[in-house]
């Protein structure tokens, strides 16, 4: 073996390779070792490959060291997209140190998120010499961001303890694509932005998460347009969430925060540089009243609304009057852009969104598009977004892909594939790689070495009515009541609507006042989910009631998580508006949409919700599936046989049986 050389595949994954020296605990696996031979043989084929790697697989050292390993022999540059910024931070602080360490290799890392992680100095100094603030606490958190500033090396605010995830202060002190002065920035020499990107373009392996890999590949905008043409390999972890927010990408956008903060910014420039002209101040405040008009039209926030069902003649009218203002601060600024780069760049941005809603005007009734793509509007608690999504994205992600130097694409999960309609095609992974033109993609499905026959149970209460039913949530939650009083660790409970959760917050809380029941209930919305998180481990026999942000990326072992209740099957909404527009075209298409979409994506989240439950070797517990159709209608089959195979029971003494014996 030469100096540059690491051992081969199967000897760095042995029982006394150098994995298993350097970490305590490391045994052979011949699902990890299969999955990391499997993407080895990828890479020197120049293929793509489609894995999905059950919980416990070891997916991240399966991937991360044959990927290294084509660096160090072959100078290979890495791109590795992740799911959120969470296991962004996760892989590229401990995971891939860590294995770099074990194979005494020292490639050049670099983590790279989008510009509004990053502290922008020019509009922090902006902001602090404005004086303009909703509150004074905004003013105390500003002067404590300035503060940190002075210690940071790498500008991540999500790093900065004194600034939450909510604050409304992020847009005052970091940039967009449309404030971004670039060059022309007076204090470019300190961007953080550009910092990141540099060190990214000169690295080796560049660590994303989906969001920013979709920027570049599609917008090609977001400022690292010059990554992806060199990178050899791109290994999409947590897979299953990307054609969702590839719809995004490859759709049209106009927000009612992007003029706001337009109106805002140019305020905060004519204060300095435009003092004379009041007429430009006076232009801004009708944009944001017209914005506001608009706003209270589309009714309650947290809505997603068809575009054909609000596209009424007043709509019309008041769109017709943003554009009319949106036109004169565009040539107010155009008068006033020779007096700073600032300036100069509202105008640009008042140029474009005027571009983007005349655009969204021309293309609403041309009947390609309306076949082709669906509008809709989703509500804010201040703010809206039209939206323009198409329907099918893999001929355009196929495109951008191969428009890519890379030659080998690794997309992996737990969840990617599931049961087909019959009894022999137990793996289906073309509802996947169909939705992302991955026709010619390997595929590969490792199971979990866990050991589900002896570490869990699976039940299906007995009596349910249909979900329909009105009583269905009250004849649940009095089903599986005693099944969480006899657990004596901690229960999930994850639901597909925000209404059963209060429902069922409501009637535990009361039921515990009767009975004296003391276990903590916890509930989604009363924190920030990781504190969630961190008190339920803490608490060790809590209860959480959450919804669809935490049937996936949360991970508690042992008796703390013992139970996982889901309410019902989690179908989409029918009436969400790509949904709705998506049923409605296969429908035409001869298709059958329950069939080929919903049952699919159901699936997949079923199997994330239950993935919840056994985090390792030593876990156990009992997953309740509290929806009657997974016994009475045909279907259920496909949803029973995608799940991992435990043993089932409809009797709840087994259960509480079960659930009693884990304490001993």
């Amino acid at each position: 073996m030469s100096q540059s050389d690491l051992p081969d595949i199967p000897q760095l994954f042995s029982s006394d390779g150098l994995l298993a020296q350097a970490f305590t605990g490391f045994i052979q696996r011949d699902e990890q070792l299969s999955m990391a031979q499997t993407i080895a043989q990828a890479i020197e084929q120049q293929q793509s490959v489609c894995i999905e790697a059950g919980t416990g697989t070891g997916k991240t050292f399966a991937y991360l060291v044959p990927a290294l390993k084509s660096w160090q022999e072959h100078d290979k540059k890495i791109i590795v997209s992740t799911g959120t910024k969470n296991l962004q931070d996760q892989l590229f602080f401990r995971d891939l140190p860590n294995i770099c360490q074990a194979l005494s290799i020292s490639p050049k890392t670099a983590l790279l998120k989008g510009r509004n992680n990053y502290l922008c100095e020019y509009r922090l100094e902006q902001s602090l010499g404005s004086g303009r603030f909703q509150s004074r606490s905004m003013l105390d958190t500003l002067q404590r961001v300035k503060e940190w500033s002075s210690q940071t090396s790498s500008g991540d605010l999500t790093q900065c303890s004194d600034l939450g995830d909510n604050d409304p202060l992020w847009s005052y002190v970091t940039s967009t694509n449309e404030n971004c002065l670039g060059g022309d920035c007076p204090l470019y020499d300190e961007c953080y932005v550009a910092k990141a990107r540099q060190k990214a373009i000169d690295a080796d392996v560049v660590v994303v998460n989906h969001h920013l890999l979709l920027a570049d590949m599609v917008l090609k905008e977001d400022g690292f347009g010059e990554l992806l043409p060199d990178a050899d390999l791109v290994m999409v972890d947590e897979a299953h969430q990307l054609a969702d927010i590839a719809h995004s990408f490859y759709g049209r956008r106009f927000t009612s925060r992007q003029v706001m903060e337009l109106c805002r910014d140019t305020e905060l420039e004519a204060m300095t540089t435009a003092k004379d002209d009041r007429q430009l101040t006076v232009t801004t405040r009708r944009v944001e009243g017209a914005i506001n008009e608009i706003r209270l039209l589309f009714g309650e926030s947290g809505k997603k609304t068809n575009w054909n069902q609000i596209a009424s003649p007043k709509l019309q009218k008041l769109l017709l009057e943003l554009k009319a203002e949106l036109k004169s601060l565009s040539n107010r600024l155009e008068m006033n852009a020779s007096r700073s780069k600032g300036l100069d760049s509202c105008h640009r941005r008042a140029v474009d969104a005027l571009q983007t809603l005349v655009l969204f005007d021309e293309q609403k009734d041309k009947p390609s598009q309306q076949e082709s793509a669906v509008r809709w509007v989703e509500t804010y608690r201040q703010g809206f977004a039209i939206i323009e999504t198409p329907l099918d994205i893999a001929e355009a992600f196929e495109q951008s892909r191969n428009e890519q130097a890379a030659h080998t694409w690794l997309f992996t999960s737990a969840t990617i594939s599931q049961a087909g309609e019959s009894e022999a095609q137990q793996n289906d992974f073309s509802h996947f790689k169909e939705k992302l033109g991955l026709h010619q993609a390997k595929e590969l499905v490792l199971n979990s070495p866990f050991d589900y026959q002896k570490q869990a149970l699976l039940h299906i209460p007995r009596g349910l009515p249909d979900p329909r039913d009105r009583q269905y949530i009250e004849k649940w939650q009095e089903q599986v009541l005693p099944i969480v009083q006899a657990n004596p660790g901690g229960t999930f409970v994850l639901f597909t609507s925000y209404f059963a959760m209060h429902k069922v917050k409501d009637l535990w809380q009361q039921a515990g006042q009767e009975a004296g029941f003391d276990r903590q209930l916890l509930v989604q919305g009363e924190k920030p989910k990781n504190e969630l998180i961190e008190d339920f481990r803490e608490q060790g026999n809590a209860i959480l009631l959450a919804t669809s942000s935490f049937w996936e990326g949360v991970d508690v072992k042992g008796l703390a998580l013992s139970c996982v209740i889901i309410d019902k099957l989690p179908f989409t909404a029918p009436d969400e508006p790509l949904i709705e527009a998506k049923i409605q075209h296969m429908r035409k298409s001869g298709k059958n949409p329950f069939f080929d979409l919903q049952i699919p994506e159901a699936i997949i989240a079923l199997k994330q919700g239950a993935g919840r439950l056994i985090r390792d070797a030593q876990d156990k517990g009992v997953l309740v599936l509290c929806d009657p159709r997974l016994i009475a209608n045909h279907y259920g089959k496909r949803f029973l046989q995608s799940l991992p195979p435990m043993p089932r029971t409809r009797e709840q003494q087994v259960v509480i049986n079960f659930l009693q014996n884990l304490s001993e």
